[in-house]
């Protein structure tokens, strides 16, 4: 299993905001039954793109690249994990800092937590996403960029990338 220090490693220094994604993903591990993510066995949702996404990606394996990293930007230092392989999921909420502890303050007080301590456990509000799936490419007949089918819009004859695609809207002149 992954440690405090793979974390560090990968992020490039010790922070409050590191601390969070690794109590959450020890936590999730603990509720989910979960191990590190091959491929897209376990699922985040990030509701932020801040410090504790580097330590999901290092402690459960999530990432862009593999499309078992998502982000529904909220603001929030909330995150949804799944297990694919159990059906279950988690949504895990950071809970207020108490009154007194500033934010400089904040990497010794969260270290000190148990994740318990840290999160709430809430039911996730978000259906389990579809794995990732792989699109054909094309090549835009203006700029010339390989682009996935998925964004690519048909003018004319024309394929067009969503860079160059116009879009047509009569009531916003």
């Amino acid at each position: 299993m992954k440690t405090w220090n793979d974390c560090v490693a990968f992020h490039g220094h010790e922070c409050g905001g590191l601390t969070i994604g690794y109590k959450a993903s020890l936590y999730a591990i603990k509720l989910l039954n979960l191990e590190f993510s091959a491929d897209e066995q376990v699922v985040c949702i990030a509701e932020n793109d801040a410090c504790g996404v580097d330590a999901i990606q290092v402690m459960l394996g999530c990432s862009i690249g593999k499309g078992n990293l998502l982000f529904h930007m909220r603001g929030k230092s909330a995150y949804s994990f799944y297990n694919r392989k159990t059906n279950s999921s988690v949504r895990l909420v950071l809970k207020p800092r108490p009154e007194g502890i500033t934010k400089e303050n904040s990497f010794a007080y969260y270290q000190t937590c148990s994740p318990e301590e840290m999160f709430e456990v809430k039911e996730t509000s978000i259906s389990l996403p579809e794995k990732a799936r792989l699109f054909d490419s094309y090549i835009c007949d203006c700029c010339g960029e390989v682009t996935g089918a998925n964004w690519i819009r048909l003018s004319g004859d024309k394929k067009l990338c969503l860079d160059c695609w116009e879009s047509y809207d009569r009531f916003s002149v």
